[in-house]
């Protein structure tokens, strides 16, 4: 690294609690393009609206409730 930098006063990234990370799953083609839909209408990618609503069941501590037919 070069000796004109100068880092003491930097600041921590404030948005370090929020990494992503990537993962593999399996969603179910109707719905990628129910969200895909939602993505056209907001302008919002599809993949960030799926985090969006994964977080903020996260955050209200939604409860799943199945019932199998």
């Amino acid at each position: 690294m070069e000796k004109e930098y100068d880092f003491t006063n930097a600041r921590k990234n404030p948005y370090a609690k929020k990494l992503k990370k990537q993962i593999t799953i399996n969603i179910d083609e109707d719905t990628i393009e129910y969200f895909k839909k939602q993505s056209d209408t907001s302008g919002i990618p599809y993949q960030t609206l799926i985090n969006l609503y994964l977080a903020d069941c996260c955050e209200n501590k939604k409860q799943l409730k199945l019932s199998w037919a």
